[in-house]
């Protein structure tokens, strides 16, 4: 099953170039053409990836970026026609993934895109079938950021909700800290290995310890492993 893409983008001739390559990549692609429209589309649970442009009618990229990013951590690749560093900086700190300026190479957003899918461990759906992640009690809806057990909800940061989706997603298998590091913090990750297991602590203080439960497992001298409690 193909990943599924959003553009949005008001130049047509543009987004239609873009949508022409990506199908010919085997992707699912939809337009629209303005910023209203893209983030409603990009909260539907239908998308793996939206490219945003920063210029757009109705509510702006950034705009758009902004709010989505308070539901969701679907990644976006953000397109501007403008090369200022401001403007690059505001794309990234409202939540972007990346950034591209305009005019740019097919061959380095098709690269980009299949780098970010690959980090983000993005698995294929289609529009009819739930992402949610089930396991017991416990539910990690990923379009709307949000952890429950039972009726109780779990505040997360960033990174300890990614790395819930990312060993769910992988559960009965055992995963190195070097695998988790790559996936979760990305491949040019320069920081502490210990990080990892920084955040399982962290994880198993708000799961298991919290509701006597026992989902993430140690694998002495190899790494950790999720199972269904």
């Amino acid at each position: 099953m193909a990943h599924n893409i959003l553009i949005v983008e008001d130049e047509t001739k543009i987004a239609r170039f873009i949508q022409l390559e990506l199908e010919h990549e085997g992707y699912e692609v939809e337009v629209v053409y303005d910023g209203r429209s893209g983030y409603e589309k990009g909260l539907s649970g239908k998308f793996d990836l939206i490219i945003l442009d920063l210029m757009l009618p109705v509510m702006s990229g950034i705009e758009v970026c902004r709010r989505i990013r308070k539901e969701s951590e679907i990644p976006i690749i953000m397109l501007t026609a403008k090369d200022d560093v401001s403007d690059k900086v505001m794309g990234l700190d409202t939540g972007a993934n990346d950034y591209m300026t305009k005019p740019f190479a097919i061959e380095e957003l098709l690269a980009r895109i299949r780098a970010i899918l690959k980090r983000n461990n993005i698995h294929f759906h289609s529009a009819g079938k739930s992402s949610i992640l089930t396991a017991g009690k416990l539910t990690l809806d990923p379009n709307r950021f949000k952890v429950m057990y039972e009726k109780d909800e779990i505040p997360m940061t960033k990174k300890e909700f990614q790395l819930l989706e990312y060993m769910m997603n992988n559960r009965d298998m055992v995963l190195t800290r070097e695998k988790i590091l790559e996936s979760v913090w990305g491949y040019d990750y320069m920081g502490d290995t210990n990080i990892t297991d920084v955040y399982i602590r962290y994880l198993r203080s708000k799961i298991d310890d919290k509701y006597g439960v026992k989902y993430i497992h140690t694998v002495r001298g190899v790494g950790y492993c999720f199972k269904d409690e």
